[in-house]
């Protein structure tokens, strides 16, 4: 009879699972001309997977740097950062004066190697999922404020990371476009599904949106205060329990009244 040969039992590969993103004791140093400035000491954060987490404080409490930290654009001198994949998306929307919607939407593909065409047909479902329907060919100075950060966001989404930090993506937005934008995000995070920690001078808008807000101290930053937001969405501004959580954070950054 013939030999049989049976093949080695392997050992299961342990899988990852995915963590969102944790920080730990963090801290942040820059070094130039007129000495050092220390960013963030001891910054403390957690998004677990699929939560959005909100980061307030004052400018240059070292917001931006913490998202920078999460995304690997830049090393902790101390502590720890730990995340599943992540992609930035500045305060500027940074489109591309000369390209079109769609190909300003599809550049995240072109920069994991696809083709013109092929990048193209994967951003067009989003287009119509997002109300940019119609807008395609159209340039970055023919659409409005909102239009055009949905587009930067739709770029966001579709670079495949699971983590999405945002910082301040509506600054830059009348009152009218970014009460609309709050729940655009929303619904589009319950059908596109990630981790977000995102950063913004607005507690009212930290409240309206996030599962938890992190306010941070001055520069150095450190978180000083971390609030669950146990509401569901849709949330109004004049709920009693969104007011009475902006007042504990406005209270936290030493502005409460």
């Amino acid at each position: 009879m013939p030999e049989t040969t049976e093949a080695p039992v392997m050992e299961p590969r342990p899988v990852s699972a995915p963590i969102g993103v944790l920080v730990e004791g963090a801290g942040r140093t820059f070094h130039g001309r007129d000495g050092a400035v220390e960013a963030l000491r001891g910054m403390e954060l957690r998004a677990r997977p699929g939560e959005l987490v909100a980061v307030v404080g004052a400018s240059g409490c070292g917001k931006s740097t913490l998202l920078e930290l999460i995304c690997g654009l830049q090393p902790p001198d101390s502590g720890s950062v730990r995340s599943d994949p992540a992609v930035l998306m500045p305060q500027r929307d940074l489109l591309l004066p000369w390209a079109s919607a769609l190909d300003n939407a599809a550049l995240a593909l072109r920069a994991r190697g696809l083709g013109r065409d092929e990048a193209r047909a994967q951003a067009q479902p989003l287009f119509t999922r997002f109300g940019l329907a119609g807008f395609e060919r159209a340039r970055p100075a023919a659409l409005s404020g909102g239009m055009r950060q949905r587009v930067a966001f739709v770029r966001t989404l579709l670079a495949g990371k699971p983590v999405l930090a945002l910082d301040e993506p509506f600054a830059a937005l009348d009152a009218l476009t970014r009460q609309e934008l709050h729940g655009w995000l929303i619904a589009t995070l319950a059908a596109e599904p990630r981790t977000v920690v995102l950063v913004t001078h607005d507690v009212e808008e930290a409240v309206l949106l996030a599962d938890r807000v992190v306010v941070m101290s001055p520069r150095p930053g450190r978180a000083v205060l971390t609030l669950e937001i146990p509401l569901p969405h849709p949330r109004k501004r004049t709920d009693a329990a969104v007011v009475e959580l902006r007042e504990r954070a406005l209270q936290a950054l030493g502005l409460a009244a």
